[in-house]
């Protein structure tokens, strides 16, 4: 069995997507193939945004399976998916939803962190973020890591450590072949650093959310031309 700390990029978003559809969707928990597909993908709440074909999802799944860190679930018409790492990693509610939006967004302030995990765990305080996160960093642990601030930064940003991203005391891992592409402009995949090992030079911490939301408003705009266009036409 591997170490969690080998994980891939792929199957740190998809062990996050998978934690949040528990979290906040428990209802429709554990979710088919699709639905963890259309979670992995989406294109809010995520950094970076990524396009995963459906075969490397089972493949990746399969090796998670593999690690016991996810399991599958044979129902009566199509097979389901649900976490384990919670159990593995003895998260608590505090320490999931952190680890959730951590592995979903990448590296992150407390500010950024208390408000984005409101859905999922409801912090008071700005200080019972950053306690709860000493104690997911703790040497025994090793969960979570404070990066030091860089040039322009106001506050320190958090990063997790359950491989997939590059921190100060851990080398940088090369992206797997199949891994999920970003989604940036000229689909260069060096537009974000969770697949490689460097920071664009590009202002601001939001980046691949900022290109999500213009291909969103491309998207809407298109549709009303084509409204239009047929509104004439007819």
């Amino acid at each position: 069995m591997r170490s969690i700390a080998d994980l891939n990029p792929t199957q740190v978003r998809i062990l996050g997507a998978l934690l949040e559809k528990e979290q906040t969707t428990p209802d429709y928990y554990p979710p088919t193939v699709n639905a963890l597909l259309a979670a992995c993908n989406q294109k809010s709440n995520r950094d970076p945004v990524v396009q995963l074909r459906e075969s490397i999802l089972l493949e990746e799944l399969e090796t998670l399976r593999q690690d016991v860190l996810v399991w599958r679930s044979d129902g009566a018409r199509v097979a389901r998916w649900s976490e384990s790492i919670s159990r593995r990693l003895k998260l608590t509610a505090e320490e999931r939803a952190l680890l959730t939006v951590l592995m979903l967004r990448g590296p992150q302030t407390l500010g950024e962190l208390r408000t984005r995990t409101q859905r999922l765990h409801p912090f008071t305080e700005l200080d019972e973020v950053e306690a709860t996160l000493q104690r997911m960093a703790t040497p025994e642990r090793d969960l979570v890591v404070e990066l030091p601030r860089e040039p322009g930064q106001k506050e320190n940003r958090w990063l997790q450590r359950l491989g997939g991203e590059e921190s100060p005391t851990r080398p940088a891992k090369e992206r797997p072949q199949d891994s999920p592409e970003p989604i940036s402009p000229l689909n260069e995949p060096s537009a974000h650093p969770a697949f490689h090992g460097h920071r664009p030079d590009v202002s601001g911490d939001d980046f691949a959310a900022r290109i999500a939301r213009l291909e969103s408003e491309v998207s809407e705009l298109k549709g009303l031309v084509q409204r239009l266009v047929e509104e004439l036409g007819g």
